[in-house]
């Protein structure tokens, strides 16, 4: 069996975030979509709001393709977190080039702690590219228009948060 690790915060999920889950769930038998609890973020809507925002939305993309989806909570090191859940690749996404620096200096880390782990890059779409958790919070609490960034589930999540 196949399972990719795709982590990230999720806060919240956005349509780029949709975007390589969907695209991931090509590639592998199980995703399991890791859910970084980053403290040091201040993250918006807690730990479980975000487990249960990406079970939402990846429901019925899981029904549809036949992969396994799972949404698990991580503290710990990444490429710990791939072998506790015995991924054989790490699914990353990149919006531009800005990100490929750091990515790839992550990558260097977890293949000198474990080689047996592969890191696979997924561009987003071009029309989701820009898209970033950080400003669509801001954008939301601007009273901007969030709707093309998120699910519309998500989007009313962000609105009743930010009340």
């Amino acid at each position: 069996m196949r399972i990719g690790l795709y982590p990230g915060t999720f806060d919240p999920l956005t349509l780029g975030h949709m975007d390589i889950i969907t695209r991931a769930a090509r590639l592998v038998d199980r995703l399991v979509i890791g859910v970084a609890i980053n403290r040091d973020k201040g993250p918006l809507f807690s730990l479980e709001e975000r487990v249960a925002m990406i079970e939402v939305e990846t429901a019925a993309l899981s029904r549809q393709s036949g992969v396994e989806i799972i949404a698990h909570p991580f503290e710990n090191l990444l490429i710990d977190c791939a072998e506790e859940v015995g991924a054989q690749v790490i699914i990353r996404g990149l919006r531009a080039v800005a990100d490929f620096e750091y990515e790839f200096q992550m990558v260097g880390m977890n293949r000198a702690m474990n080689d047996r782990i592969e890191t696979v890059f997924l561009m987003a779409e071009a029309r989701h590219q820009a898209i970033a958790s950080k400003l669509v919070k801001e954008i939301a609490r601007l009273d901007g228009d969030i709707s093309k960034f998120v699910t519309p589930t998500v989007r009313e999540a962000l609105l009743a948060k930010l009340a």
